[in-house]
């Protein structure tokens, strides 16, 4: 089965951050072509944010629906 990838764009703004301490990151990520934004601070909240932006949702939710639909075929 063929891998797919999921390109989403993002504009990252770091306001602080301390170096070996990823804990300390503060900043506010957009997704390009979506409105507002959301803070973050850390990097578990960044990468929460990341991997839940609507461009990974649209896809997981069509491959969702995709696979229901072919397995109501079989």
């Amino acid at each position: 089965m063929p891998v797919k990838v999921v390109l989403a764009n993002y504009i990252v703004r770091i306001y602080r951050f301390e170096k070996n301490k990823p804990g300390s990151l503060v900043g506010v990520v957009e997704e390009a072509g979506i409105k507002g934004k959301k803070a973050f601070m850390g990097l578990n909240e960044f990468w929460e944010i990341i991997s839940s932006s609507k461009s990974v949702k649209n896809y997981r939710e069509t491959a969702q629906r995709k696979t229901l639909k072919q397995e109501k075929q079989e």
